[in-house]
């Protein structure tokens, strides 16, 4: 569904460290790049997939980032552990608890989520969607389609 997600940082360096220690438990790994022939940024990816994408990088026009009210990145876990893994992990990097992690079951059965902000005030949501089953989930997609 999407191609990538953007946030802005202050300090790419600093992010960087970060989002590595975040990602890494959910399989997540990191590239830098400069899209666009824009400023340096930072990805992160799965495995050799292409897409979708996670970017972090200062703003193209050189003023300060700032966070949006409402917005937020999820992430998706493989495990209920790899939740608490990378929930921790954010957490010993400097990030900012928002919700323990834990099941949710008002968004689902099997939903199993944890939520923090990064340095730069970005939420990040970290979710293991025991909800949704992947195959059924396609079927259900392709007969849509048709």
């Amino acid at each position: 569904m999407f191609s990538h997600v953007t946030v802005g940082t202050r300090d790419l360096e600093r992010a960087g460290r970060f989002y590595d220690a975040l990602l890494a438990p959910l399989g997540l790994r990191q590239r830098v790049v400069t899209p666009d022939d824009g400023p340096l940024a930072l990805c992160w990816v799965s495995g050799d997939a292409p897409l979708p994408r996670f970017y972090v990088y200062g703003p193209r026009d050189g003023l300060p980032a700032t966070v949006g009210n409402g917005s937020m990145a999820a992430f998706l876990a493989p495990t209920t552990e790899a939740v608490k893994e990378s929930w921790a992990s954010g957490l010993a990097n400097g990030g900012t608890d928002e919700g323990a992690p834990g099941a949710r079951p008002h968004y689902g059965e099997g939903y199993f989520g944890a939520y923090l902000r990064d340095l730069d005030g970005n939420k990040v949501h970290i979710v293991y969607r025991g909800d949704l089953d992947p195959r059924e989930e396609r079927l259900m997609l392709r007969e849509k389609v048709r």
